[in-house]
């Protein structure tokens, strides 16, 4: 096995910056895939980085990823978004491995081949969805699953389905399917406001042969599972750093602006500070999620779970309210097409879509607080 020698990831972020920046405005231009940034990450080994060097990874720590998706956001908040979806599968089985629960092979194989991997996640949630038939050997899985990041090139969908078990009853089945599997479909259907370039396509499966022996989780459809406690504490951390780090862009460019203007008028520095306010927010949640995961050594508790998607709400919420300032703040000109700020602002709008979106997490949160055997002693 090749020794994978660590990087500085965000040094060579900020190298390959500026060329991911001029291919994510032709991205969003023409709603196309950031393909040309993505193929500088595979170039780079990327898709590698957080997998332990013994398994042929570059041995980066969760925090150290989380920062280099913010800075990349800095250039192509696409191309940022897109590698948070493969960077959070690969950190799920990161925690598996260092708690020595498998997903070695699984890992050098990323590792080896530098496969992407694409998460359908964020509409599955508990109740998942689809129609699974039970056939010789496994499962046919028929199903459209929204908001694939990455499809274009994907390699590897790490999804889920329901089935309706003879003597279990109704249970959700986790299982990887690779993109060259006869059956699975990616459709052209990602014309969106903002995150244009992340190829967020619809990918369609028509009666797509599971075997039994791809199942790696069987969990009771419609109800709360521990291993959201790990998705949800590794993924949100990496998810959010996009957006903490294209509500740091807007300040940057607002600030770079309007500190060369000779007079402005006296409202601005009350807009700055309120925009600095809200990405001051967005960055301390941020960071106490990044906290919360412990580089990988946290127990699966729902307690964390919560704390993590409550805290992943405000950082939403923040960062838009960054970018929302840093636009009343330059004033008319910030809506013009040819402001990165225009874009910025659309795609920072895309943060509340993650699991769970404000109103089921707030409801989420409050069945939990409302449950007198549940506690937050913790935090």
């Amino acid at each position: 096995m090749e020794h994978v020698i660590a990087h500085d990831w965000i040094a060579l972020v900020e190298e390959l910056g500026p060329t991911l920046a001029t291919n994510a405005a032709t991205a969003d231009q023409h709603d196309t895939f950031v393909q040309a940034n993505y193929a500088l990450l595979k170039e780079h080994r990327f898709f590698s980085a957080l997998i332990p060097e013994e398994l042929g990874g570059a041995g980066s720590s969760h925090r150290a990823m989380c920062d280099t998706l913010r800075t990349m956001a800095h250039y192509c908040s696409s191309t940022a978004l897109a590698l948070s979806m493969h960077q959070h599968l690969v950190a799920a089985n990161v925690w598996k491995y260092k708690r020595g629960q498998g997903a070695a092979d699984m890992l050098q194989k990323v590792a080896a081949q530098q496969l992407i991997l694409v998460s359908t996640g964020a509409g599955d949630w508990l109740e998942s969805s689809g129609q699974v038939e039970k056939t010789e050997g496994g499962y046919l899985v028929t199903a459209q699953k929204h908001f694939a990041s990455q499809a274009p090139v994907g390699n590897v969908l790490v999804t889920s389905a329901p089935y309706e078990a003879p003597e279990a009853g109704w249970q959700v089945l986790h299982f990887p399917v690779p993109f060259r599997t006869e059956g699975l479909t990616v459709l052209d259907d990602w014309y969106t406001l903002g995150m244009r370039g992340t190829g967020s396509h619809t990918v369609r499966l028509d009666r797509v042969f599971v075997p039994e022996s791809a199942i790696v989780l069987k969990r009771p459809r419609g109800t709360y599972h521990p291993v959201w406690n790990v998705i949800l504490t590794v993924a949100m951390p990496l998810i959010m750093a996009v957006y903490v780090g294209i509500a740091e862009r807007a300040e940057q460019l607002v600030l770079a602006t309007l500190r060369a203007k000779a007079q402005r008028p006296p409202h601005v520095p009350y807009l700055v500070g309120e925009m600095h306010n809200a990405l001051t927010t967005a960055r301390v949640l941020w960071q106490d999620t990044i906290r919360l995961c412990q580089n990988f050594d946290f127990q699966p508790e729902d307690a964390q779970g919560i704390a993590i998607l409550t805290r992943k709400t405000e950082i939403a919420n923040a960062a838009i309210r960054t970018v929302e300032k840093a636009m009343e703040a330059l004033g008319g000109a910030s809506f013009f097409r040819h402001q990165e700020l225009e874009r910025l602002f659309r795609d920072v709008k895309a943060g509340p879509f993650h699991p769970l979106p404000e109103k089921p997490q707030q409801r989420f949160t409050g069945d939990y607080l409302l449950d007198p055997a549940q506690t937050l002693s913790f935090f």
